[in-house]
């Protein structure tokens, strides 16, 4: 299995864009470590590589998924997140506790954060909802990108009209969070509930503008009718 990771990092250096990296470095505000490979390169040697190791067992791909996490690049942590998504029809409850670790330990910015939980953890809540409470956990979580994470691990549910309740309870928690990306993040979980309940949103906003942080109310009201943006933006 370790030829596997050495032949993957091989191929993500010899693909490496300097121009790309340093406009990368600058992107991520809070820092990001990475190799230099631009995404679609490095999807496409993820779904080379997944084709090798996919007949083995769901603890062997994990295992070789820790091992690229161990190297703490942005590249191989794509890898190892992609490889997990491409399991997830064979995920069971037990298996949140090795998503969690990966988010706690291995996920220092938000496109970490949202690459883990927008797909797979996303999905594994829809498929265990007994998973909610542990999540809501994070809400209060020293950690900025897990109390973000919080949030954006309910986009994927309740795009499909799923735990909009904890949508609410989350956006709560984490209203008057002082950090502009947990901001962001929960005002972009209200964003993408307007879809499936646009009534619903407008009112929490309008019952908690004036404590929202501005960031937040402006990502929460981005798709809602010119009026209702109008109302909601007014103090």
């Amino acid at each position: 299995m370790e030829d596997i990771v050495k032949q993957i990092r091989a191929e993500l250096l010899q693909n490496v864009d300097p121009v790309y990296r340093e406009g990368a470095q600058n992107y991520f505000k809070e820092g990001i470590v990475l190799h230099g490979v631009r995404l679609p390169v490095v999807r496409t040697i993820s779904a080379k590589y997944y084709r090798q190791v996919r007949g083995l067992e769901k603890s062997e791909i994990f295992a070789l998924c820790d091992r690229l996490l161990s190297f703490n690049t942005s590249e191989e942590r794509t890898i190892a997140f992609d490889w997990a998504w491409r399991l997830r029809k064979q995920f069971e409850p037990a298996d949140f506790k090795t998503l969690e670790r990966w988010l706690k330990d291995h996920v220092n910015n938000w496109g970490g954060v949202d690459d883990l939980c927008c797909r797979t953890l996303g999905y594994f809540i829809e498929q265990f909802p007994e998973s909610l409470p542990r999540v809501f956990g994070w809400t209060k979580a020293r950690q900025w990108h897990l109390r973000r994470a919080a949030a954006v691990a309910l986009i994927y549910p309740v795009r499909r009209g799923k735990y909009f309740g904890d949508v609410l309870k989350t956006s709560g928690a984490l209203l008057c969070d002082d950090h502009y990306l947990v901001q962001k993040g929960y005002g972009w979980l209200l964003k993408e509930s307007c879809k499936k309940f646009p009534r619903e949103v407008f009112d929490y906003v309008m019952q908690n503008k004036d404590r929202m942080p501005r960031t937040a109310l402006r990502y929460a009201i981005e798709k809602m009718p010119p009026a209702r943006r109008k109302k909601a933006m007014s103090r």
